[in-house]
Protein backbone atom coordinates (compact mmCIF):
# COMPACT_ATOMS: atom_id res chain seq x y z
CA UNK A 1 0.00 0.00 0.00
CA UNK A 2 1.24 3.18 -1.21
CA UNK A 3 1.96 6.34 1.79
CA UNK A 4 -0.82 8.41 -0.13
CA UNK A 5 -3.24 5.35 0.55
CA UNK A 6 -2.53 4.99 4.07
CA UNK A 7 -2.60 9.37 4.84
CA UNK A 8 -5.99 9.19 2.71
CA UNK A 9 -7.58 6.10 4.47
CA UNK A 10 -6.10 8.13 7.93
CA UNK A 11 -8.12 11.08 6.89
CA UNK A 12 -10.83 8.96 5.99
CA UNK A 13 -11.21 7.22 9.53
CA UNK A 14 -10.99 10.42 11.58
CA UNK A 15 -13.23 12.24 9.46
CA UNK A 16 -15.08 8.91 10.36
CA UNK A 17 -14.37 9.08 14.06
CA UNK A 18 -15.19 12.31 14.21
CA UNK A 19 -18.56 12.37 12.76
CA UNK A 20 -19.82 9.45 15.42
CA UNK A 21 -18.07 11.53 18.38
CA UNK A 22 -20.28 14.41 16.99
CA UNK A 23 -23.44 12.21 16.80
CA UNK A 24 -22.73 10.69 20.37
CA UNK A 25 -22.55 14.24 21.99
CA UNK A 26 -25.84 15.51 20.31
CA UNK A 27 -28.68 15.20 23.18
CA UNK A 28 -32.30 16.64 22.52
CA UNK A 29 -33.55 17.48 25.55
CA UNK A 30 -37.66 17.99 26.54
CA UNK A 31 -38.21 21.10 27.91
CA UNK A 32 -42.50 22.03 28.79
CA UNK A 33 -43.62 25.48 29.84
CA UNK A 34 -45.91 26.87 32.49
CA UNK A 35 -46.88 29.45 30.14
CA UNK A 36 -49.43 29.17 26.66
CA UNK A 37 -47.61 29.08 23.31
CA UNK A 38 -49.31 32.58 22.22
CA UNK A 39 -47.97 34.32 25.23
CA UNK A 40 -44.54 36.55 24.33
CA UNK A 41 -42.95 34.94 27.73
CA UNK A 42 -43.38 31.79 25.67
CA UNK A 43 -41.72 33.02 22.54
CA UNK A 44 -39.09 34.24 24.07
CA UNK A 45 -38.45 31.11 25.77
CA UNK A 46 -38.31 29.43 22.16
CA UNK A 47 -35.73 31.98 20.93
CA UNK A 48 -33.70 30.48 24.49
CA UNK A 49 -33.85 27.08 22.73
CA UNK A 50 -33.30 27.94 19.46
CA UNK A 51 -30.04 29.92 20.29
CA UNK A 52 -29.10 27.21 22.25
CA UNK A 53 -28.97 24.88 19.15
CA UNK A 54 -27.16 27.94 16.97
CA UNK A 55 -25.21 28.48 19.47
CA UNK A 56 -24.34 24.48 20.47
CA UNK A 57 -23.41 23.92 16.54
CA UNK A 58 -26.78 21.68 16.70
CA UNK A 59 -25.02 19.09 19.01
CA UNK A 60 -27.74 20.17 22.04
CA UNK A 61 -31.38 20.55 20.78
CA UNK A 62 -34.31 22.11 22.97
CA UNK A 63 -37.64 20.87 22.08
CA UNK A 64 -39.69 23.55 23.55
CA UNK A 65 -43.38 22.63 24.62
CA UNK A 66 -46.41 24.91 25.97
CA UNK A 67 -48.15 24.41 28.86
CA UNK A 68 -50.26 21.32 29.24
CA UNK A 69 -48.68 19.03 26.79
CA UNK A 70 -47.12 16.42 28.90
CA UNK A 71 -48.30 17.83 32.77
CA UNK A 72 -50.31 21.29 33.74
CA UNK A 73 -48.63 24.11 34.38
CA UNK A 74 -48.52 23.79 38.46
CA UNK A 75 -46.65 20.62 37.92
CA UNK A 76 -43.57 21.58 35.93
CA UNK A 77 -41.41 22.31 39.37
CA UNK A 78 -42.52 18.20 40.14
CA UNK A 79 -42.23 16.92 36.87
CA UNK A 80 -38.75 18.50 36.54
CA UNK A 81 -37.42 17.12 39.87
CA UNK A 82 -38.67 13.47 38.40
CA UNK A 83 -37.29 13.76 35.14
CA UNK A 84 -40.92 13.30 33.63
CA UNK A 85 -39.26 16.34 31.87
CA UNK A 86 -35.98 17.25 31.53
CA UNK A 87 -36.34 20.64 31.83
CA UNK A 88 -39.41 23.32 32.75
CA UNK A 89 -39.81 27.08 32.50
CA UNK A 90 -42.13 28.84 34.78
CA UNK A 91 -41.84 31.75 37.78
CA UNK A 92 -41.33 30.65 41.03
CA UNK A 93 -44.39 32.16 42.10
CA UNK A 94 -46.57 28.96 40.92
CA UNK A 95 -45.12 27.17 43.65
CA UNK A 96 -44.57 29.62 46.35
CA UNK A 97 -46.95 27.02 48.74
CA UNK A 98 -43.65 24.81 48.81
CA UNK A 99 -41.59 27.51 50.29
CA UNK A 100 -42.65 31.06 51.07
CA UNK A 101 -38.69 32.65 50.33
CA UNK A 102 -39.91 31.59 46.87
CA UNK A 103 -41.24 35.12 46.64
CA UNK A 104 -38.73 36.96 46.92
CA UNK A 105 -36.96 35.61 43.90
CA UNK A 106 -38.95 37.72 41.37
CA UNK A 107 -42.21 38.33 42.30
CA UNK A 108 -42.15 40.27 45.87
CA UNK A 109 -43.99 43.96 46.22
CA UNK A 110 -41.81 47.07 45.88
CA UNK A 111 -38.87 45.27 44.14
CA UNK A 112 -38.65 44.55 47.12
CA UNK A 113 -36.67 47.78 48.84
CA UNK A 114 -37.53 49.86 45.64
CA UNK A 115 -35.59 47.95 42.88
CA UNK A 116 -36.11 47.94 39.16
CA UNK A 117 -35.49 44.79 37.51
CA UNK A 118 -32.33 46.17 36.68
CA UNK A 119 -31.67 46.48 40.12
CA UNK A 120 -32.98 42.93 40.87
CA UNK A 121 -31.19 41.46 38.06
CA UNK A 122 -27.47 43.26 39.06
CA UNK A 123 -28.68 41.77 43.44
CA UNK A 124 -28.76 38.29 41.38
CA UNK A 125 -26.23 38.61 39.72
CA UNK A 126 -23.56 41.19 42.15
CA UNK A 127 -25.61 40.61 45.00
CA UNK A 128 -25.08 37.15 46.02
CA UNK A 129 -28.38 36.27 44.60
CA UNK A 130 -27.73 33.59 42.62
CA UNK A 131 -26.11 31.65 45.30
CA UNK A 132 -29.33 31.87 47.52
CA UNK A 133 -31.96 31.14 44.74
CA UNK A 134 -29.82 27.42 44.15
CA UNK A 135 -30.01 27.48 47.51
CA UNK A 136 -33.90 27.80 47.31
CA UNK A 137 -34.13 24.90 44.96
CA UNK A 138 -31.85 22.61 46.44
CA UNK A 139 -31.96 23.48 49.95
CA UNK A 140 -34.52 24.87 51.23
CA UNK A 141 -37.15 22.80 48.51
CA UNK A 142 -34.84 19.17 48.26
CA UNK A 143 -35.19 19.52 44.48
CA UNK A 144 -32.65 17.68 42.17
CA UNK A 145 -33.09 21.16 40.29
CA UNK A 146 -30.37 23.76 38.41
CA UNK A 147 -32.43 26.97 37.86
CA UNK A 148 -31.23 29.32 35.47
CA UNK A 149 -32.69 32.71 35.74
CA UNK A 150 -33.75 34.30 32.31
CA UNK A 151 -36.72 36.55 30.71
CA UNK A 152 -37.57 39.11 32.66
CA UNK A 153 -41.47 40.70 32.92
CA UNK A 154 -40.51 44.32 34.56
CA UNK A 155 -42.93 45.89 35.84
CA UNK A 156 -46.58 44.10 36.17
CA UNK A 157 -49.57 46.05 35.76
CA UNK A 158 -52.45 46.18 38.08
CA UNK A 159 -54.56 44.74 36.15
CA UNK A 160 -58.34 44.48 33.86
CA UNK A 161 -61.35 44.89 35.24
CA UNK A 162 -64.92 44.94 34.88
CA UNK A 163 -65.88 48.09 36.05
CA UNK A 164 -63.66 50.96 37.03
CA UNK A 165 -61.11 51.20 40.46
CA UNK A 166 -61.46 54.67 42.13
CA UNK A 167 -59.00 53.45 45.44
CA UNK A 168 -57.57 50.64 47.63
CA UNK A 169 -61.19 50.09 49.53
CA UNK A 170 -62.43 49.77 45.78
CA UNK A 171 -61.34 46.48 45.55
CA UNK A 172 -62.94 45.03 48.18
CA UNK A 173 -65.45 42.19 47.20
CA UNK A 174 -63.63 41.75 43.85
CA UNK A 175 -63.33 38.66 42.50
CA UNK A 176 -59.77 38.48 40.81
CA UNK A 177 -57.24 36.30 39.12
CA UNK A 178 -53.54 36.84 41.53
CA UNK A 179 -51.39 34.00 42.16
CA UNK A 180 -48.28 33.85 45.02
CA UNK A 181 -48.00 35.91 48.26
CA UNK A 182 -49.20 38.82 45.58
CA UNK A 183 -52.24 37.18 46.13
CA UNK A 184 -52.18 37.63 49.97
CA UNK A 185 -51.44 41.46 49.44
CA UNK A 186 -54.61 42.05 47.31
CA UNK A 187 -56.54 39.97 49.76
CA UNK A 188 -55.64 42.79 52.57
CA UNK A 189 -57.97 44.77 50.85
CA UNK A 190 -60.95 42.83 51.40
CA UNK A 191 -60.87 41.54 47.39
CA UNK A 192 -61.37 37.79 47.14
CA UNK A 193 -58.89 36.02 45.11
CA UNK A 194 -58.27 33.15 42.81
CA UNK A 195 -54.85 31.16 41.68
CA UNK A 196 -54.64 29.68 38.40
CA UNK A 197 -52.21 29.54 35.47
CA UNK A 198 -51.90 32.50 32.56
CA UNK A 199 -53.37 30.06 30.26
CA UNK A 200 -56.97 29.61 32.37
CA UNK A 201 -57.49 32.92 32.98
CA UNK A 202 -59.38 34.20 29.67
CA UNK A 203 -61.47 30.90 30.08
CA UNK A 204 -62.24 31.68 33.58
CA UNK A 205 -63.48 35.46 32.48
CA UNK A 206 -65.24 34.22 29.65
CA UNK A 207 -67.31 31.98 32.33
CA UNK A 208 -67.78 34.52 34.94
CA UNK A 209 -65.85 32.80 37.59
CA UNK A 210 -63.35 35.73 37.63
CA UNK A 211 -64.17 40.10 37.10
CA UNK A 212 -60.68 41.08 36.97
CA UNK A 213 -56.93 39.93 36.55
CA UNK A 214 -53.62 40.55 36.88
CA UNK A 215 -50.73 38.57 34.71
CA UNK A 216 -48.04 40.43 33.36
CA UNK A 217 -49.01 43.77 31.49
CA UNK A 218 -50.16 45.29 28.20
CA UNK A 219 -48.67 43.32 25.06
CA UNK A 220 -48.34 39.70 27.20
CA UNK A 221 -51.71 39.98 28.46
CA UNK A 222 -53.36 40.96 25.03
CA UNK A 223 -51.48 38.10 23.54
CA UNK A 224 -54.02 35.85 25.37
CA UNK A 225 -57.25 38.00 24.92
CA UNK A 226 -57.61 39.82 27.94
CA UNK A 227 -59.01 42.53 25.92
CA UNK A 228 -61.70 40.64 24.54
CA UNK A 229 -62.75 39.89 28.38
CA UNK A 230 -62.28 43.40 30.10
CA UNK A 231 -62.45 47.45 29.06
CA UNK A 232 -60.30 49.23 31.84
CA UNK A 233 -57.07 48.58 32.31
CA UNK A 234 -54.60 50.10 34.71
CA UNK A 235 -50.88 49.49 33.59
CA UNK A 236 -49.05 50.75 36.57
CA UNK A 237 -48.65 49.41 40.30
CA UNK A 238 -46.20 48.12 42.26
CA UNK A 239 -46.97 44.76 43.61
CA UNK A 240 -44.34 42.99 41.53
CA UNK A 241 -41.92 45.61 39.64
CA UNK A 242 -39.47 42.68 38.57
CA UNK A 243 -39.96 39.53 37.97
CA UNK A 244 -38.08 36.42 36.82
CA UNK A 245 -39.04 33.40 34.49
CA UNK A 246 -36.68 30.81 34.90
CA UNK A 247 -35.24 27.39 32.87
CA UNK A 248 -35.12 24.52 35.08
CA UNK A 249 -33.01 21.60 34.54
CA UNK A 250 -33.20 18.53 35.82
CA UNK A 251 -30.09 17.99 38.14
CA UNK A 252 -29.10 14.27 36.90
CA UNK A 253 -29.68 16.12 33.07
CA UNK A 254 -27.61 19.12 34.07
CA UNK A 255 -24.25 16.95 35.27
CA UNK A 256 -24.54 14.18 32.33
CA UNK A 257 -23.94 17.56 29.97
CA UNK A 258 -20.65 18.62 28.62
CA UNK A 259 -19.37 21.87 30.25
CA UNK A 260 -19.44 23.82 27.25
CA UNK A 261 -23.31 23.19 27.10
CA UNK A 262 -24.11 23.72 30.13
CA UNK A 263 -22.46 27.51 29.69
CA UNK A 264 -24.53 28.03 26.62
CA UNK A 265 -27.77 27.28 27.91
CA UNK A 266 -26.83 29.97 30.68
CA UNK A 267 -24.97 32.09 28.26
CA UNK A 268 -28.36 31.59 25.98
CA UNK A 269 -30.57 32.72 28.50
CA UNK A 270 -28.70 36.04 29.59
CA UNK A 271 -28.97 37.15 25.83
CA UNK A 272 -32.95 35.86 26.23
CA UNK A 273 -33.14 38.32 29.51
CA UNK A 274 -31.88 41.48 27.62
CA UNK A 275 -33.35 40.60 24.68
CA UNK A 276 -36.67 40.14 26.19
CA UNK A 277 -36.22 43.46 28.40
CA UNK A 278 -35.79 45.37 25.35
CA UNK A 279 -38.28 44.14 23.21
CA UNK A 280 -41.08 44.58 26.24
CA UNK A 281 -40.83 48.17 25.45
CA UNK A 282 -41.72 48.59 22.30
CA UNK A 283 -44.47 45.83 22.42
CA UNK A 284 -45.87 47.48 25.17
CA UNK A 285 -46.63 50.77 23.69
CA UNK A 286 -48.20 49.27 20.40
CA UNK A 287 -50.24 46.67 22.77
CA UNK A 288 -51.23 49.97 24.47
CA UNK A 289 -51.75 52.13 21.60
CA UNK A 290 -54.42 49.06 19.59
CA UNK A 291 -56.46 48.66 23.37
CA UNK A 292 -57.33 51.86 23.07
CA UNK A 293 -57.72 52.85 19.18
CA UNK A 294 -59.43 49.11 18.17
CA UNK A 295 -60.54 47.29 21.12
CA UNK A 296 -62.41 49.89 22.96
CA UNK A 297 -60.33 49.60 26.15
CA UNK A 298 -59.74 52.68 28.54
CA UNK A 299 -56.14 53.05 29.79
CA UNK A 300 -56.48 54.21 33.47
CA UNK A 301 -54.13 55.72 36.15
CA UNK A 302 -53.80 53.60 39.25
CA UNK A 303 -54.88 55.54 41.83
CA UNK A 304 -52.06 56.96 44.40
CA UNK A 305 -53.35 54.97 47.45
CA UNK A 306 -53.13 51.92 45.34
CA UNK A 307 -49.62 52.02 45.24
CA UNK A 308 -49.31 52.96 48.56
CA UNK A 309 -51.27 50.60 50.04
CA UNK A 310 -49.69 47.32 48.32
CA UNK A 311 -45.90 48.25 49.88
CA UNK A 312 -47.53 49.00 53.58
CA UNK A 313 -49.43 45.47 53.08
CA UNK A 314 -46.36 43.96 51.40
CA UNK A 315 -44.35 45.12 54.26
CA UNK A 316 -46.14 43.83 56.76
CA UNK A 317 -46.40 40.49 55.43
CA UNK A 318 -42.73 40.43 54.48
CA UNK A 319 -42.03 41.25 58.49
CA UNK A 320 -44.04 38.68 59.78
CA UNK A 321 -42.24 35.91 57.29
CA UNK A 322 -39.26 37.23 58.18
CA UNK A 323 -39.51 36.51 61.89
CA UNK A 324 -40.69 32.83 61.79
CA UNK A 325 -38.66 31.63 58.51
CA UNK A 326 -35.26 31.42 58.25
CA UNK A 327 -34.44 31.28 54.78
CA UNK A 328 -36.55 34.48 54.12
CA UNK A 329 -35.30 36.67 56.62
CA UNK A 330 -31.55 35.73 55.14
CA UNK A 331 -32.43 36.22 51.18
CA UNK A 332 -34.75 39.20 52.68
CA UNK A 333 -31.70 40.91 54.36
CA UNK A 334 -29.64 39.98 51.23
CA UNK A 335 -31.85 42.07 49.25
CA UNK A 336 -32.08 45.05 51.72
CA UNK A 337 -27.98 45.19 52.04
CA UNK A 338 -27.99 45.30 48.51
CA UNK A 339 -31.06 47.74 47.72
CA UNK A 340 -29.46 50.29 50.90
CA UNK A 341 -26.42 51.05 48.41
CA UNK A 342 -28.02 51.06 44.86
CA UNK A 343 -31.43 52.43 45.21
CA UNK A 344 -30.43 55.41 46.76
CA UNK A 345 -27.44 55.78 44.61
CA UNK A 346 -29.15 55.42 41.39
CA UNK A 347 -31.82 58.14 42.59
CA UNK A 348 -29.57 60.79 43.60
CA UNK A 349 -27.44 59.65 39.51
CA UNK A 350 -30.39 59.47 37.65
CA UNK A 351 -33.45 62.42 36.77
CA UNK A 352 -36.92 60.90 37.53
CA UNK A 353 -38.15 59.13 34.06
CA UNK A 354 -41.21 61.35 34.21
CA UNK A 355 -39.05 64.75 33.94
CA UNK A 356 -37.67 64.05 30.27
CA UNK A 357 -40.88 62.05 29.63
CA UNK A 358 -43.44 65.21 30.39
CA UNK A 359 -41.03 67.62 28.27
CA UNK A 360 -41.61 65.60 25.39
CA UNK A 361 -44.85 63.82 25.50
CA UNK A 362 -46.94 66.09 27.92
CA UNK A 363 -50.09 64.12 28.75
CA UNK A 364 -53.48 65.55 27.97
CA UNK A 365 -55.35 66.51 30.41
Amino acid sequence: MSIGSLICGGIAALIVAITTSAQAETRTLRFQSAYPASSTIYMSAETWAKRVGELSGGRLKIEFMPAGTIVPAFEVLDAVNKNVIDGGHSTVAYWIGKHRAGTLFGDAAGGPFGMDILDYVGWLYEGGGIELYRDYYRVELKTNIEVIPSVTSANQALGWFARPVESWADLKGRKCRQTGVTAEVFASSGMSTVNMPGGEIVPAGERGVIECAEFVGPAEDMGIGFQTIWKHFYPMSTHNPATIVDFLVNGDVWNSLAPDLQAIMQAAASEATLRSHIRKGKLDADALDKMRNEDGVTVHRTPDDILRNILASWDEIAKKESESNAFFKKVYDSQRDYASKVVPAKRLIQAPYNLGADHYWPEAK
